[in-house]
């Protein structure tokens, strides 16, 4: 699986430098949204933009579930479990001080697609706002 990923990262890599494969939104897209506070937007919903994507019509049917494998563990252990952690650290913190304020930061990557830190908060029962850039706090 790891020589396939590798494989499969690589001829994504190569793609793009070709020019004959785009990511489907720009960097510059991505920060517009997030300063918009449009964190539902469809850039946002995806996990894909995180995790490269090996999953592709092309590949042979048992190259395609070795894909589909990859991309759930990749999904699962560096997305959900990594905001997961993130999120409960939040929790604990607020609860083991309920006199202190805090001012967490987090990079874009942990508001992205689905079980985002904000999910994990808010199942928590925490009301999380969005502060626009330059709006003070």
């Amino acid at each position: 699986q790891v020589v396939f990923a590798l494989n499969q990262t690589l001829l994504q890599q190569e793609s793009l430098r070709a020019g004959s494969f785009q990511i489907p939104y720009t960097t510059e897209d991505l920060i517009k949204h997030y300063n918009c506070g449009d964190l539902s937007s469809i850039i946002f919903n995806h996990d894909t933009s995180q995790v490269p994507n090996f999953i592709n019509a092309t590949l042979p049917a048992h190259e395609r579930i070795t894909a589909q494998e990859i991309d759930s563990y990749f999904r699962q252990e560096l997305i959900y479990k990594r905001n997961e952690r993130m999120g409960r650290r939040v929790k604990d913190l607020l609860e083991e001080h309920p006199d202190k304020s805090f001012f967490f930061a987090f990079g874009a990557g942990h508001f992205m697609g689905n079980n985002t830190v904000i999910d994990v908060l808010r199942r928590e029962g925490y009301d999380v706002e969005y502060t626009p850039a330059g709006q003070a706090i």
